[in-house]
């Protein structure tokens, strides 16, 4: 395994399972000093786990969806550590799937919140570390879903945060800060801990939902899921130093799935 964060400061939201979780390990492998953000009390454990292995990694429980839970997550990780290298924003995820004329009012606020407002206010927190740093790195974690079915708030969510990935990356350039976003397709991933949504499907959204997993594999060239793994190399990939002369970019993880 080589060190490519060997000393590196990496904020990690979304830590405590999926996505962020395996990025977490792998970073941690990679010698980062890791500050794992989640909703979750477990993101303590994960904590714990990756130290008693030899890693230096704190745990923060924070909101996200809301601007001082992200502050207080910066504020956190600064504190700690003295900087911020990195910031890995993956928080987001459809909470509902259906046709976009079944979703009720505070449904398509509560989709938006999910997965956009996480990563708005985190990037607006990090931004002064990162400029007294001199430099740094932010990847977020989008989604090939901006063109798909039955998750219309989601997709409108995550086309913001591509909107927003390029317009930092062109904004802060001068300042040494590199800013892109991979474009996960279908993944698979265990079970979550909390999940998104906690009802019950009706027959009728499992139908819906299916329609999701069927066209995710129609639309991906490779005609199947990715994993974990394979989400986590992109995302290291864009934070590292091996990625210097790349920014403003949308990395569909996808298949070939483009989105």
């Amino acid at each position: 395994m080589s060190l490519r964060f060997d000393g590196q400061v990496i904020v990690v939201t979304g830590a405590a399972q999926g996505i962020g979780l395996r990025v977490a390990q792998r970073a941690a492998a990679e010698g980062a000093k890791l500050v794992l953000v989640d909703r979750s009390a477990h993101v303590q454990q994960i904590a714990q786990s990756l130290n008693e292995n030899g890693a230096d990694v704190i745990a923060v429980e924070a909101d996200l969806e809301t601007y001082e839970g992200a502050l207080n997550a910066m504020n956190t990780a600064s504190a700690h550590f003295g900087r911020i290298d990195k910031l890995i924003n993956n928080v987001g995820g459809t909470i509902w799937a259906k046709p976009y004329e079944h979703y009720q009012a505070d449904e398509i606020e509560k989709e938006v919140r999910r997965s956009l407002f996480p990563t708005l206010w985190c990037c607006r927190a990090v931004l002064p570390a990162m400029l007294d740093n001199g430099k740094g790195a932010i990847v977020n974690v989008s989604s090939v879903a901006t063109r798909g079915v039955n998750r219309a708030p989601y997709a409108a969510a995550k086309g913001g945060v591509n909107a927003l990935t390029v317009s930092l990356a062109f904004e802060y350039a001068q300042h040494n800060i590199r800013v892109n976003a991979t474009a996960p397709g279908g993944t698979d991933a265990p079970q979550r801990i909390i999940p998104r949504n906690e009802s019950t499907q009706s027959e009728q959204e499992k139908i819906w939902y299916q329609q999701i997993v069927d066209q995710t594999i129609d639309t991906s060239f490779m005609s199947r899921y990715g994993t974990l793994d394979e989400q986590a190399s992109a995302i290291l990939y864009l934070a590292s130093d091996e990625a210097s002369y790349i920014t403003g970019t949308i990395l569909p993880v996808a298949g070939g799935d483009c989105g």
